[in-house]
């Protein structure tokens, strides 16, 4: 295999599917493997380079597939593991690779692991997990906190310790410091790796180690980041996590599980990463070739949306990331869909959403696009009695969970349940969605869809925006500009995210335009002019 197919994720579009809520070929209300199987053509006519699958392990689905219960089975709900080899061979097919999430952290408790660690202090799983004894008072071992709510131990009265769950009480965090709860582990990788999957999505992958000597974490000081992307409501959010998450010991585990992945050719992982500090760990983390590929920023999944916000996160990442490499991401299953966080307030929502496209698939590095964000799917509005998310029922009414970027794929606009299923879907469906679904906008060649697959096939054709170096970032209250470079081409990238016309200087040299986004810019003494909600495109002539 040639060293580009084998690096094909530098610079790729993955598109993110949720299972429950993409296709549902049984019609029980709840989307399956079959489901997305139909739908890959569709996939692959945007013009993406691969697909991401959240969770469809078995599970209790406390956590919708976070909590797993075997890492090697497929849950009835989505199907067998016979459907996902279909799934691989229709995608392998279509030119598309596959990547799924890989829950390595923590499982479920009904985990048969779990359930023969938690019966006494001496069976061979004792120390599979992380349990502690209490203090002498009875209270829980050191004031760690839950991302969910609340403590971060739960007491369990046949060992008479406490176990740590950095999420659900029912998610118990596994213990890397035991070698065979690693090896165990990478059996699970290599199960899934022989069936022909093409990468990972790492979930909450700093969090896989913790501070042996179960030290207190310390309070969050005026001043202190906070780039953890928990909502201020929550108590997790006014700590440093010095102690719990992000050990150094984490490194190893990353090498040895790079050891495995490098033993099959052209597999990627992409490390979801949550931390107080997260661009050092991303550098860390994707450095010297011999730990993760990627690792998965959430410095555009916040509220921030300005220009020079923008513009210091893209030099803050150039800057600490050296030869790692970042995976950039407007939206995705855990927060509210980028159209409405940072376009709620604009004049024309989808010219925004469109070229919020352009910014997002300029920068250096590789993109996550999540389903429906090539519709302009705003976040949908469920009612309290409707919520199913375990992280929204305790913050409500100010924080509402992730349930309104979660809900039903809207493919037809005239059908029942925008005709994702026949049957009552496990959230509902929208109804700013139906006019949005993907029949409506396949015959409007202005359409959202519409321009996410010219855009994006046009992009295949250059290089530097794929691959380039990236320099020359330059913002205003308008929008940006900055330059992507490769091997014989020079492309300029200009954004106008306001709703007015906007102006902006040049680099030196003789620009000239090019299509992408449209010719419905100006380059001229040294400047290119763009129409509200544009992005322009050049090229360096003797680039």
């Amino acid at each position: 295999m040639k060293q580009q197919e084998l690096a094909w994720w530098r610079g790729a579009v993955i598109y993110q599917i949720y299972p429950r809520s993409f296709g549902d070929a049984n019609q029980d209300g709840i989307g399956d493997l079959p489901g997305i199987t139909a739908k890959l053509p569709y996939v692959a006519s945007l013009g993406v380079d691969a697909i991401w699958l959240s969770p469809f392990f078995k599970s209790p689905m406390k956590d919708f597939g976070y909590d797993v219960s075997d890492y090697c089975d497929v849950d009835p709900l989505f199907g067998t593991l016979e459907d996902f080899r279909k799934l691989v061979d229709v995608a392998h097919d279509l030119g598309l690779k596959v990547m799924i999430d890989q829950v390595l952290s923590h499982t479920s408790d009904e985990h048969p692991w779990f359930e023969e660690s938690r019966v006494s202090r001496d069976n061979p799983k004792a120390d599979w997990y992380v349990w502690a004894d209490p203090k002498p008072d009875g209270t829980p071992p050191n004031n760690w906190l839950s991302i969910f709510g609340g403590c971060a131990w739960q007491w369990e009265s046949r060992r008479q310790q406490y176990y740590l769950h950095n999420f659900l009480v029912s998610q118990p965090d596994l213990n890397f410091h035991n070698p065979d709860v690693i090896t165990h582990l990478l059996e699970t990788v290599k199960f899934w790796l022989d069936l022909g999957v093409d990468g990972f999505r790492l979930d909450t992958v700093n969090f896989y180690l913790h501070d042996r000597q179960l030290r207190d974490n310390p309070p969050l000081s005026a001043g202190d980041s906070k780039s953890l992307g928990v909502p201020g409501t929550n108590p997790y959010s006014m700590q440093k996590h010095r102690y719990d998450i992000s050990q150094p010991e984490n490194i190893g585990f990353l090498q040895t599980l790079r050891i495995l992945l490098d033993q099959y050719e052209g597999i990627t992982t992409v490390g979801e990463i949550g931390d107080d500090n997260p661009l050092q760990l991303m550098a860390e983390y994707t450095s010297g070739n011999d730990k993760l590929h990627m690792a998965y920023t959430f410095d555009l999944l916040n509220v921030h949306r300005s220009p020079g916000y923008v513009a210091s996160v893209i030099e803050k990442i150039e800057g600490a990331i050296n030869d790692g490499w970042a995976c950039w991401a407007l939206s995705n299953h855990d927060v509210v869909r980028c159209i409405s966080r940072w376009g709620e307030s604009e004049a024309d929502q989808m010219a925004y959403g469109k070229v919020l496209l352009a910014l997002l698939t300029s920068l250096r590095g590789s993109v996550c696009l999540y389903q429906g964000e090539e519709l302009g799917l705003p976040e949908a509005e469920i009612p309290f009695e409707k919520i199913q998310d375990p992280y929204g029922i305790p913050f409500w009414p100010e924080y509402k969970g992730r349930d309104g970027c979660r809900t039903p794929m809207p493919w037809m606009s005239e059908a029942g349940n925008a005709g994702f299923s026949s049957a009552e879907p496990w959230l509902p469906v929208d109804d700013r969605h139906y006019p949005l679904a993907v029949d409506r906008q396949e015959h409007d060649s202005n359409s959202m869809l519409a321009h996410y697959r010219r855009y994006l096939h046009w992009r295949k054709a250059h290089p530097a925006l794929i691959s380039g170096e990236l320099s020359d970032v330059f913002s205003n209250t308008q929008g940006l500009r900055f330059v992507r470079q490769s091997d014989g081409e020079r492309v300029l990238v200009a954004v106008n995210l306001s709703d007015t016309p906007m102006t902006i200087a040049l680099p030196e040299g003789n620009w000239q335009a090019l299509s992408g986004h449209g010719f419905t810019f100006s380059v001229a003494n040294g400047e290119v002019s763009l129409p509200p909600y544009q992005a322009a495109f050049c090229n360096h002539e003797n680039g």
